[in-house]
């Protein structure tokens, strides 16, 4: 990764972060590629994040979108303090805070062009959700699939079924990456 400082939302949400000790933030090189996929979201298009955090996967697909005010993002924690932390910042219009669980917000919520998901609910648990939440040509971008190290057996455990549901999913073309802390980038077919 090159040495460009990170954008200023990016860096209020780190610090955010920092201060409350909310160590699962999106990652510099996660959040590089999510702006970059963000940037290529269609006109009118929509964006959904699973896990928000302090704010800082939300900076970076912003970042991506450069204040296109024709995309939608979406983006939801279970965990209502940390919500709190993210809803600090000062969001475009087009970006809406949801506090809740991420898979009954993807049930409800429609169709994306973009997912990121960056918490258990919608990749450990409700992944057939999320991919049925995909448009055609959509992509979901995971994370997290190669960490240093895993918490415990069980955690190595989901994050070995996510990989093979992805792979071997029939509505998906997917690659994984050896970047950052290691993604897996799936594009839902058209047909």
């Amino acid at each position: 990764m090159s040495g460009a400082l990170p954008p200023e939302p990016v860096r209020l949400a780190t610090e955010r972060a920092e201060r409350a000790g909310f160590a699962m933030s999106c990652d510099p090189g996660t959040g590089r590629l999510l702006a970059v996929l963000a940037a290529a979201v269609p006109a009118n298009g929509r964006v959904l994040e699973l896990g928000t955090g302090t704010g800082v996967g939300t900076a970076w697909i912003t970042h991506g979108l450069q204040g296109r005010g024709d995309v939608e993002v979406v983006t939801v924690e279970i965990d209502a303090a940390t919500a709190a932390l993210a809803a600090q910042y000062s969001w475009p219009f087009w970006v809406r805070l949801l506090t809740g669980d991420a898979v009954e917000v993807t049930r409800s919520a429609g169709s994306f062009d973009l997912i990121f998901a960056d918490a258990q609910g919608g990749k450990w648990e409700g992944l057939d959700t999320t991919v049925a939440a995909l448009r055609p040509g959509a992509h979901l971008l995971v994370d997290d699939m190669t960490p240093g190290e895993f918490a415990d057996d069980h955690h190595a455990r989901k994050t070995s079924e996510v990989r093979a549901r992805l792979l071997d999913h029939p509505d998906l073309t997917s690659v994984e990456i050896a970047w950052s802390t290691g993604l897996i980038l799936s594009s839902r077919r058209r047909n």
